[in-house]
């Protein structure tokens, strides 16, 4: 029997499986060259440097909890470091000022703009994978203007498939592109990706700019990233 076991385990890991493993594993960080550093020490110390590549990740939470903060960070660390990367926009949300703003280098920025049909967005999606060369990819997939163009009356994300995400798991599977999937609630994670859960520090501390209440804007608001990672096989708060 341990003979079997041994074998399988040898198996697993040949193919990148090994994170599915129940055995106890002790958690390393990952190489360098094997993940996609957000700049955000929260979440890339829990992760071991960053998010995975050749893996799904997500960034999940309600509106103005830090989603688009996050994914510019990401974008911004992956185009200094002389990668090209891409986003798919499926409700052309992104704002190309204020990206530039966070660091962005828009001439490495391949921006796929979509009004709200999800299921181009992800035909998009996959031809920019299946090209290969990104170092990020990302799939903006929250706070649709109206219920998203093909998902029915009920305008769900999870009326896609999990075969969906499967498949585009494997298209990536052992390349040097990490994908990360963007959304109100929990959308899909390989194996190998990781949840980022961005959640309201309690009661939502913003803070402002400006020197009286007439003209004053909000600047940020406090939030606490959970990473929750299949391959820590823990979660982190």
């Amino acid at each position: 029997m341990a003979t079997a076991r041994a074998v399988l385990e040898s198996l697993l890991r040949e193919r990148q499986l090994d994170v599915t493993l129940t055995t106890a594993r002790p958690w390393m960080a990952e190489p360098e060259d094997r993940v996609a550093a957000t700049g955000i020490s929260a979440i890339d110390g829990p992760l071991g440097g960053g998010l995975r590549r050749g893996h799904l990740s997500e960034i999940v939470g309600p509106q103005s909890s830090g989603r688009t903060t996050v994914l510019c960070q990401a974008l911004a660390g992956a185009t200094a470091r002389g990668e090209v990367v891409a986003l798919i926009d499926t409700s052309d949300r992104f704002d190309p000022a204020t990206a530039a703003d966070a660091g962005v280098d828009l001439s490495r920025v391949l921006w796929v703009r979509e009004r709200g049909d999800a299921t181009r967005a992800l035909k998009a999606t996959n031809l920019v994978l299946q090209a290969g060369g990104f170092g990020l990819v990302a799939f903006d997939l929250a706070d649709p203007p109206s219920p998203l163009r093909g998902f029915g009356a009920a305008g769900s994300i999870r009326q896609f498939p999990t075969t969906t995400w499967m498949r585009i798991s494997r298209v990536v599977e052992g390349s040097q592109t990490a994908v990360v999937l963007l959304g109100a609630d929990h959308i899909f994670r390989s194996a190998g990706g990781a949840t980022i859960a961005l959640e309201a520090s309690g009661a939502v501390r913003g803070t402002w700019h400006g020197e009286n209440d007439r003209s004053r804007f909000l600047r940020s608001l406090d939030v606490e990233p959970r990473v929750i990672s299949a391959s820590a096989r823990r979660s982190i708060g």
